[in-house]
């Protein structure tokens, strides 16, 4: 596969869609070395899946059923969003562990919203048994080729907006991003993965040798819980070398208290996984290493935001 190829390709399709999110170089925010930063939570609907949900849309023939997703929250959302501007009638299922605030956000898209008892895996169940009777387009959240390449446009717009660090810090989940970072990227750079201590599919995978199945749970479950890792994002690392880091929900929560303290960025803990690496110690870098981490994902439960009756939903 030529990964580059479909990214640049992924990367065309969906100008005009997505936002271009901003960085922040080289930036101080109390730690001994500077730190380069994506700010991808400014992303429409909070996160990156929109690069996938869009590339995957605008790149099939959707049939007259639509689309139909199973999401721990922000690629439902995503998928949503991208459905409803292309016309697309959408179909979301999520897990009761996604929360008030991301089902809200969902729901606010127009598509209709089911919630099943359970984690990803069985909102995946679901969504493939809808997939089957209604004849509905299946967007996967992580494992697909159009998602992939979408999410690796992330790190193509990195590299334009000057990106020159060696190590690369990505939170990972059921893998769509980190391998699209990986496709993109190669050797060139170090691309490390976080995953939270208890819910850690890839370091499992690696471990094994093969993806396996792993229980997963924490506060960060609802973004990172995918079950198992997606064969594209193993594959990829394997070829690549890439290592997976584990860090504490307790690394976490400081590191997105962190982010808001220093620079204001409020994100859900998912989004302050990878800073959580680097602020733990799970990664050190080497005197003199420049180093780069990826924010995402700005859907924490509940909203901050919210009307305090809706909190209670």
């Amino acid at each position: 596969m030529d990964w580059k190829h479909q990214i640049a390709q992924a990367a065309e399709r969906i100008a005009g869609h997505v936002r271009r999110t901003p960085v922040m170089m080289q930036a101080a925010i109390g730690l001994d070395l500077p730190v380069d930063l994506k700010f991808e939570q400014m992303q429409h609907t909070g996160s990156f899946k929109t690069r996938g949900a869009f590339n995957t849309l605008l790149s099939s023939d959707v049939p007259p059923a639509g689309v139909v997703a199973a999401s721990g929250g922000n690629h439902g959302a995503a998928v949503a969003f991208a459905a409803r501007a292309l016309g697309h009638p959408a179909t979301i299922f999520v897990p009761e562990m996604a929360g008030p605030s991301k089902i809200a956000l969902i729901r606010e898209t127009g598509a209709e919203c089911r919630v099943v008892p359970g984690a990803y895996a069985n909102a995946l169940d679901a969504a493939l048994a809808f997939e089957a009777q209604t004849g509905a387009m299946q967007v996967h959240a992580y494992d697909a080729v159009g998602t992939v390449a979408g999410q690796g446009t992330l790190m193509a717009e990195w590299d334009e907006q000057g990106l020159e660090a060696d190590t690369v810090l990505i939170a990972v989940g059921g893998g769509g991003l980190l391998a699209g970072a990986m496709a993109w990227t190669g050797t060139a750079r170090r691309i490390v993965a976080v995953e939270p201590e208890t819910s850690c599919a890839l370091h499992a995978a690696l471990e094994a040798g093969a993806p396996v199945d792993v229980d997963v749970s924490g506060i960060a479950a609802n973004a990172l819980g995918a079950k198992r890792i997606g064969s594209i994002c193993f594959d990829l690392a394997q070829r690549t070398g890439v290592r997976s880091l584990l860090v504490t929900d307790t690394a976490i929560a400081e590191a997105r208290r962190h982010l808001w303290r220093q620079l204001r960025q409020l994100v859900e803990p998912a989004g302050a996984a990878a800073l959580a690496a680097l602020m733990s110690g799970a990664y050190r870098p080497a005197p003199g290493e420049r180093v780069a981490v990826l924010v995402c994902g700005a859907n924490p439960a509940p909203d901050p935001l919210a009307d305090p009756a809706d909190r209670q939903a």
